[in-house]
């Protein structure tokens, strides 16, 4: 992300009408240089939708958007219990106990033992990530994370006078870690080494003999902690998918998940970190997190009774949402492999496709390519850059998500821009 070296001279103002005046208040440097792309290249699209233009929204990984992909009913219903019983006032800073159990049960499953003290109920994984942030991180630290990767990691440190250096996923060899980029990027700066797993935007899914050279490599490094983004975890299509803090003897992992994806409740904004650290070495950084959570009262409490039931009743629900998702995935992959110009790598999970653009004859501006296809066939899909300028950069990621009448139209649109 380019660096904002000083305030803007001319900030936006939310009056079409109002002209600038030299009274206006400045923006901070730290909020004039966050960037969400997934969100930014909505803006011009509500405008076309305003001239009455309908669009094809493949820019946010938003199951409730689509048909097919509903939150289960039992959840729903313990939320709605939630409510009519008046258990909607503020709940423990650290999130409900039985909740906490439930999700520490839920990760000693995976392969590391897991305490209830270890968990901490967030109002999801981004806000998990500013608090890791604030109480990591000072100036001169570095998080160094996968690129591409989801645009909160580049965002959000630094606004704590840190920067994110990205390392390398491979996209010719269907996005594998690049163990030796990360070696040689290694330093006394990094406090944070991240991995998202299944990876947004990607798909990619880590092997357990890549996670394991990646925790060696941490181990070499005492102030290293790594940061384990496993909100995808549920949609693994590999069936090879290992959970990085049951591999972890040493170094400390942050597991980050919650009831977004997997539970299909995204506006729920309830997620969790899970911390395992077998040497005893974070209590102080721990300390400052409990701080913070205490600072900010609670994470919503209706929500957390409906994520509860989601963790301790029936599960199988999820195999149809799976198998629906799997559908679409493959189906999208099949389109791309028939048009003259895209070509993308198989995904492990989750439910993205990053689609990397080769005609020859275009110029790999990829942020172009997604506003002209966005004003000229009204089909939105965001660009690679905005999740790495460096390694994302000639890429767009769409979601797979919408059912297949809608991915066939939007892929139609698509093949007649690229010329047939």
């Amino acid at each position: 992300m380019e660096k904002v070296s000083q305030r803007p001279l001319k900030p936006q103002t939310h009056s079409s009408d109002c002209e600038y005046m030299s009274d206006q208040v400045d923006v901070s440097a730290r909020a004039a240089a966050i960037e969400y792309a997934i969100r930014d290249v909505v803006v011009p699209a509500v405008e076309l939708e305003k001239q009455g233009h309908e669009i094809i929204r493949l820019n946010v990984g938003d199951p409730l958007a689509f048909d097919g992909l509903p939150t289960p009913r039992h959840m729903i219903d313990a939320y709605k219990e939630a409510l009519d019983d008046q258990n909607n006032g503020y709940g423990p800073s650290y999130g409900l106990p039985e909740l906490r159990q439930a999700i520490a049960m839920s990760e000693t499953s995976k392969g590391w033992k897991c305490d209830q003290n270890d968990v901490y109920v967030t109002h999801g994984v981004t806000e998990a990530l500013q608090l890791i942030f604030a109480s990591f991180l000072e100036s001169g630290d570095k998080v160094l994370a996968p690129g591409p990767h989801y645009p909160p990691y580049m965002a959000y440190p630094q606004m704590f006078g840190a920067t994110t250096v990205e390392y390398r996923l491979d996209p010719t060899d269907g996005w594998r870690i690049d163990l030796d980029d990360i070696e040689s990027k290694m330093d006394e700066h990094v406090r944070l080494l991240v991995l998202i797993n299944p990876n947004n935007p990607t798909g990619n899914v880590a092997t357990s003999k890549e996670i394991v050279n990646l925790i060696s490599i941490a181990e070499k490094w005492p102030k290293c902690t790594i940061i384990a983004d496993e909100i995808y975890d549920g949609l693994d299509f590999t069936g090879n998918l290992v959970s990085v803090a049951s591999q972890s003897k040493i170094t400390p992992v942050i597991v980050l998940n919650g009831v977004s994806k997997v539970y299909f409740a995204p506006g729920w904004r309830i997620g969790y970190m899970a911390w395992h650290d077998p040497s005893g070495i974070l209590n102080l950084v721990r300390d400052g997190v409990e701080r913070l959570l205490r600072s900010r009262l609670c994470a919503s409490t209706p929500a957390q009774y409906g994520y509860l039931a989601g963790l301790m009743d029936d599960s199988e629900w999820l195999d149809g949402h799976r198998k629906r998702i799997k559908e679409r995935l493959d189906y999208c992959t099949m389109r791309i492999s028939e048009i003259d110009g895209l070509e993308c790598e198989p995904p492990g999970g989750a439910f993205y496709l990053f689609v990397r653009i080769t005609r020859n004859d275009l110029s790999i501006d990829d942020k172009k390519f997604v506003l002209d296809l966005l004003n000229e066939k009204h089909v939105l899909v965001v660009h690679g850059s905005g999740f790495s300028p460096e390694y994302g950069s000639g890429h767009f990621r769409m979601v797979c998500l919408p059912p297949v009448e809608i991915l066939d139209e939007a892929f139609n649109r698509i093949s007649d821009f690229l010329g047939g």
